[in-house]
């Protein structure tokens, strides 16, 4: 099989969503230890799960062919907000590195797309 951008671009967008997706589930299912992390950068008990449902909905987004620069954008805009968190708080780089990998994957998933 030959590789072109399209198809590359597919592979991306498909891995991108599946950790998206799997983000969500992880923050909409409030595990003790995520959950600790949220009340430590100082946010209220709901923006967990409004997290969850943005990570959800950029995944969702993401699959579609119509959809998917808004689904890159969402997504784009979700690891802002989570590196200015991380920074902020001053977190170690073993919490800032998966950050940075999503980040990334956004980034060359966009500029793949053109």
């Amino acid at each position: 099989m030959a590789w072109n951008s399209a198809s590359f671009e597919s592979i991306l967008t498909m891995i991108a969503a599946v950790l998206f997706a799997v983000a969500g589930v992880v923050n909409l299912a409030r595990p003790s230890a995520v959950k600790r992390d949220f009340a430590r950068w100082g946010y209220p008990a709901w923006f967990q799960l409004l997290c969850g449902a943005l990570e959800l909905l950029s995944a969702a987004l993401l699959l579609g062919q119509q959809t998917r620069v808004l689904g890159l954008t969402l997504a784009g805009a979700i690891m802002i907000g989570a590196l200015f968190t991380l920074v902020r708080n001053r977190e170690p780089f073993g919490h800032i590195a998966p950050a940075l990998i999503f980040s990334a994957l956004i980034v060359v998933t966009a500029a793949v797309r053109g």
